[in-house]
């Protein structure tokens, strides 16, 4: 496909430009924040602040560069010029419009900060994640196994028939892992031994869907773990990883602190750990953890998309019982577990049963995602396609 597909975030785009001045689009690199923008707004001007000259032009006169902007505009990139943020919130107080201005950023790294300090009550957030199953549509899904679905990703370019034609999916995230992860990592950060880094990030990798040990990720590496840590809070930031929290509700038993590691697009997860084609990640040792981060992010993106808080945690007990994600909704405590497989086992409701009886009254049917076709109900736990689910 050559088009742009439509995405499920804007209406919730539209709807903020209606009661903010400022629109922040963020989200990782290639998501399609600024395909997002431009189709939303045709109308407005549109700057990449990534483009030196113009971000030269922009930071030597920012009143003039908003002067010749009466009708607002899209500022891509505008962590390359936080500085532009507090010129900008008089510009806006100014016109009293709303929907005047859309920045988009690649980090929230420190830009988050900027934006509430520079532009507090005046800014409607929205964050874009690579696309979900449900916007590359039916019609090409139907076709695709899980495994296709899973290795592939979501970034939008892999979808492009222009780019997939020339291109193999592991050239595309080569590029990617060079021109962005580790370019923005140099941005932020003092990293002086690149080839140490992409160990880092290989080690994260094959530690997703674990509970994250910082010490031993360190020492693996051999940083230490101010670093570690450092270096993780920037893959954050960037969008590229996020970590799960346990749930943090005191249900009388003692409970895992430690969150768990995630990768926030599966493709480039599957590049990382040299997993060639579905036809490998079908037989991969990791097949099962993979599919867990795959729900984990169409999670993610379903509340993103719809401006809902991300609020998704997982649940162990000190005996090893755990609930891959939990949430809240509607008063009720939704638990989710995540099976790889294709055929439903029996005692893959044996854990949404024993949290029932921590979260008793509060908890609502539990729901098993899997790796098969078919969706029904076993007793009061709904069995879920990993197709339907999406």
């Amino acid at each position: 496909m050559t088009d742009p597909l439509p995405r499920h975030a804007h209406a919730l785009l539209m709807r903020l430009a209606s009661a903010f001045p400022v629109l922040a689009l963020t989200g990782p690199r290639q998501s399609g924040k600024t395909t997002l923008a431009r189709m939303a707004f045709p109308a407005k001007p549109y700057l990449s602040l990534e483009d030196i000259d113009t971000r030269e032009r922009a930071l030597a006169d920012p009143r003039q560069l908003f002067a010749n902007l009466p009708q607002g505009a899209i500022l891509d990139e505008v962590q390359r010029a936080p500085e532009l943020l507090s010129y900008l919130q008089g510009v806006v107080d100014t016109r009293g419009r709303m929907g005047d201005f859309i920045i988009t950023g690649s980090q929230q790294f420190g830009l988050r900060d900027r934006i509430s300090q520079s532009l507090a009550g005046r800014a409607g957030s929205l964050q874009l994640l690579p696309l979900s199953l449900a916007e590359i549509g039916a019609a090409s899904s139907d076709a695709s196994s899980m495994e296709q679905t899973v290795w592939q990703g979501g970034y939008p370019a892999l979808f492009d028939a222009r780019r997939t034609a020339a291109a193999l999916p592991s050239q595309w995230f080569s590029a990617y892992i060079a021109s962005y992860i580790e370019r923005d990592v140099r941005q932020v950060l003092e990293v002086t031994n690149l080839s140490l880094f992409q160990r880092f990030v290989l080690m994260c990798a094959s530690r997703t869907g674990s509970l994250l040990n910082l010490a031993a990720l360190a020492a693996d590496c051999g940083i230490s773990q101010p670093t570690a840590r450092s270096w993780l809070s920037v893959l954050e930031a960037s969008y590229v990883v996020r970590l799960l929290q346990p749930f943090h509700q005191n249900l009388g038993k003692r409970l895992v602190k430690t969150p768990k590691l995630y990768f926030l697009d599966t493709g480039l997860l599957c590049h990382l750990l040299r997993i060639d084609s579905p036809q490998t990640l079908a037989t991969h040792a990791m097949r099962g953890a993979i599919f867990e981060c795959w729900v984990v992010s169409e999670t993610l993106k379903y509340r993103f998309n719809r401006g809902l808080d991300a609020d998704l945690y997982f649940w162990r007990d000190n005996h090893g019982t755990e609930i891959d994600l939990v949430f809240e909704h509607a008063g009720l405590l939704h638990a989710v577990e995540i099976k790889s497989g294709a055929t439903f086992a029996s005692d893959w409701t044996h854990a949404a049963a024993r949290w029932r009886t921590y979260a008793g009254a509060s908890a609502a049917p539990a729901t098993v995602v899997y790796g098969g076709h078919d969706s029904y109900v076993v007793g009061d736990v709904q069995v879920m396609s990993w197709r339907d689910f999406a």
